[in-house]
């Protein structure tokens, strides 16, 4: 069997709207690197000061609060995944700092996440809003939990506006992605409440980053 072929077979065994199972895990241990570079841009759009208390929306192996938590000194990192088999990996992946008690993971979902209003300065979700859907009831419950002058990021390294390859758009109907354009997540963040919108796009990729304020 070609490579190729077998990590299509990891990918379909590993679900990767919930990743579950043996495959589930070698599939995100793939997505972390490959998502690396893209996440790592995202970050740098936002100025930290070390003490922002930080939700990770879909932290699936816990490659992105690993890769935050280098930035976050006296702050507080939370990660949230509706996978159990995403929960135990991104617990594996940051023994340390669970350990310590600055950074906390849990089994949760979108729909209702368990935090109490205005609880974190800053929210992303990266490369898992393509499961969300058209969801205005889940961006506003993000932007509850969200504290005033607080930003949250959509990070998608694919938007329905940039010109895609063959496999990308076989995956996007495969696996029935929203891939929403530039336009369309800022009229989506809008809609939900947020304010400021900004949409910022890396020149010659078809990277986006989504961003939305609460200002009161």
């Amino acid at each position: 069997m070609s490579t190729e072929k077998n990590e299509l077979s990891v990918t379909e065994l590993g679900n990767p709207a919930k990743p579950n199972g043996k495959a589930g895990k070698e599939m995100l241990r793939r997505m972390g690197k490959s998502h690396s570079s893209v996440t790592e841009w995202a970050f740098n759009t936002i100025k930290l000061n070390g003490s922002e208390r930080i939700l990770d929306i879909g932290c699936g192996g816990g490659d992105a609060l690993k890769k935050i938590s280098g930035r976050i000194l006296s702050g507080k990192l939370t990660g949230v995944d509706y996978s159990e088999v995403s929960v135990e990996l991104s617990r594996q992946n940051n023994m340390n700092d669970v350990n310590s008690g600055k950074m906390n993971i849990i089994k949760a979902s979108v729909d209702s996440l368990p935090f109490p209003d205005n609880s974190f300065d800053v929210i992303y979700t990266i490369e898992s809003f393509y499961f969300w859907g058209r969801s205005t009831e889940n961006l506003r419950e993000v932007r509850r939990v969200l504290e005033k002058n607080g930003t949250f990021m959509i990070v998608a390294d694919i938007h329905g506006a940039s010109e895609l390859s063959d496999d990308a758009i076989k995956n996007i109907e495969k696996y029935n992605l929203f891939n929403p354009t530039p336009t369309e997540f800022r009229t989506l963040l809008t809609e939900a409440g947020f304010e400021g919108t900004e949409i910022v796009l890396k020149a010659g990729t078809s990277w986006v980053c989504a961003k939305g304020h609460k200002y009161f």
